[in-house]
Parts: structure tokens; sequence; C-alpha cells
């Protein structure tokens, strides 16, 4: 009976999906790479642990903090600025500096990879908690969707560093019998997780999650106030709201703002986010479209939304009431 091994029905799995992006599904280029990366370690866990093909083992330190690296990266291609090879450049540093260790000092090896992992990860957390709403290439459809994915992605890296460590640990408490068990459980968690999470942009959207409390924010300037109305008037008189992949860096280059600024405005002038504020045009709309006869899913799509979860939870949210239970309302 064929019995494969965990790391590498992580790596079919991956690899499926590497191929279904491929096919057509709308993803960044950088997403794609970091799949496949996920995917290659997989295989190669598995052909060193589980089919003895020894020598690949020096590769695979090496490629595995491939696959921090490329998470940045596309994590900051995705919701930040596009890539840019000479800034981005130094980030084979992680690869290259773990190459260098494999040949000239092998037994720092298994101190960098989770160092490595450590350090990505935190990066893409701090990144998130300091920019908060303000992620300017994300579609503002998409509300905080984004946030969540990638903390759970960046979760997966330090969970990797976490078996790094732990593997470590058993082989100097003398039990490396351990070490195929902990690679295989941990390691294909970590990448499994991070691909799956790669490829659902909505996987945290469903249902209506509870509103978490707030601190109130400062009290809005004169040029916030002003900003916003710039904003609006924008959104009254040309409609950017009903493109479904609007996001606040276009906006901010519509009002000639730093996106920064024009997301703080909003947060301070009206105590919601940017994606909240322009949700709210995109409801009225709804309802007009409604009104004037069209049906739910007609008036979601013409509307701005993409998904019908988000769509029912914003229409709830500023109407009080289901889109069918508002129709009904206006007989």
């Amino acid at each position: 009976m064929l019995v494969l091994p965990v790391p590498l029905v992580t790596a079919l799995v991956l690899g499926f999906m590497v191929l279904r992006m491929l096919a057509g599904e709308r993803r960044p280029f950088e997403t794609a790479v970091f799949l496949s990366a996920c995917a290659l370690q997989g295989l190669l866990v598995a052909l060193v642990l589980y089919y003895g093909l020894t020598w690949l083992r020096p590769v695979q330190p090496v490629t595995a903090t491939l696959v921090p690296a490329l998470a940045w990266l596309a994590f900051r291609s995705s919701f930040i600025a596009p890539l840019n090879l000479k800034r981005d450049f130094i980030h084979l540093a992680a690869p290259a500096f773990t190459l260098f260790c494999v040949i000239f000092a092998p037994v720092t090896v298994d101190a960098v990879i989770p160092l490595i992992f450590l350090g990505y990860g935190l990066w893409i957390l701090l990144a998130l908690k300091a920019r908060g709403d303000a992620l300017p290439l994300a579609r503002l459809e998409a509300g905080r969707q984004p946030q969540w994915l990638w903390a759970g992605i960046a979760t997966s890296l330090l969970l990797s560093a976490v078996s790094d460590t732990l593997i470590a640990y058993v082989i100097a408490a003398g039990a490396p019998s351990l070490k195929p068990l902990i690679v295989s459980i941990f390691t294909s968690v970590a990448l499994l997780a991070a691909g799956l999470l790669s490829l659902s942009p909505n996987a945290f959207g469903e249902g209506d999650p509870k509103e978490v409390a707030r601190p109130e924010p400062p009290e809005a300037s004169e040029a916030d106030t002003a900003i916003v109305a710039r904003l609006d008037a924008l959104m009254r008189a040309e409609t950017p709201y009903l493109d479904p992949d609007l996001t606040l860096s276009r906006l901010a280059r519509r009002l000639k703002l730093p996106a920064k600024t024009l997301s703080s405005a909003i947060n301070r002038a009206t105590g919601e986010n940017v994606s909240r504020h322009i949700n709210r045009f995109r409801i009225d709309h709804a309802c007009a479209r409604l009104k004037a006869g069209d049906n739910v899913t007609a008036a979601m799509l013409s509307s701005g939304f993409n998904t019908k979860s988000n769509f029912n939870r914003e229409f709830i949210r500023v109407t009080g009431k289901s889109p069918t239970a508002w129709l009904d309302g206006q007989a």
C-alpha cells in the first residue's frame, strides 16, 4: 500500500495551488513565487527525511530561508508598494547568508534558520500594526481581511521558527529520533497554512464578526474635515467607489495626498476606517438600485462589492437591516 509522507502531501497540495494560480487566477506574481518556494521546501523535506536523498540536506536550509523572505516580498508588493528590484534585492541576503553558514560555519545553521523566520514573521506583524487600516494597495472592499490574512501567514513563519528551535533542543537532549516527527508536523502545518492563506483573500470574510471596542479617535482638525469633504465631493461627482478594485493608494493619488494622511484624516473626522467610509457610498448606491428594481445580487455587483458576505455585513451595518428586509420595508 502506497503511503505518502506528510511533507510530500503538503508539497503536492501547494504545487496544485500554484498550477491553479498560473492557469488564470488573479494573484500577484510574487505570491506565486512564494507559494512555489513553500512547495519546494515541502518536497525537499520529504526527499531528505523519508527517501534517503541525504545529498540534498545542505540545500534544505538555503531553500528554507527563501520562504520568509518571499513572504515579506509578497506581502509588501500586494499591499504596500510594487516590487522594486533595486530596493528588494537585499532580501536575497537571507538565503545567501544561510548558504555561507552551511559551507563555512555549519554549527550555526540551526540558530540562523529560526532567527530568519522569526525576524520576517515579526516584521510582517509590526508592519501590520504600524499601518493599521492604511494598506495602500489593499482593495477597500476587502475590509480588514488582508490584515487578518497576513497576520496568519506571519504566525505560520513564527511556527516554523518554533519547530527549528525545538529540533535543535531534542538533538541537544539526545533524542534525534524525534526530528522527523517534529519536521513533518510543524513544517507541513506552517507551509500549508501559509499556502492556503495566500490563496484565500476572503478566508476570514464569512460571517458577521463582532465589533472590537476602539478608543475614541483624536479630535478632527479643520484640515481633516476639509480632506474628508474633498473625498466625499469626489465620491459624489465621479463615483470611484463603484470600482471593486479601488484602493487607498488610488484615492490618495486622486486627491494628491499621502495615503497615510488621507487614512488618518478619515479616522479622526468620521471615527471610521477608509473601507467603512467608502462602503457607505456603496450601500447608498445599492439601496438606490434596489429601489429601481434590481435584485440583491445585481445591486451588490453594481455597487462595488465582489462578495455577498461583505455586502450583507456592510448593508446591515449601514442600514440596520438585511438587503431583503430593507427592501420589504420600502414597499
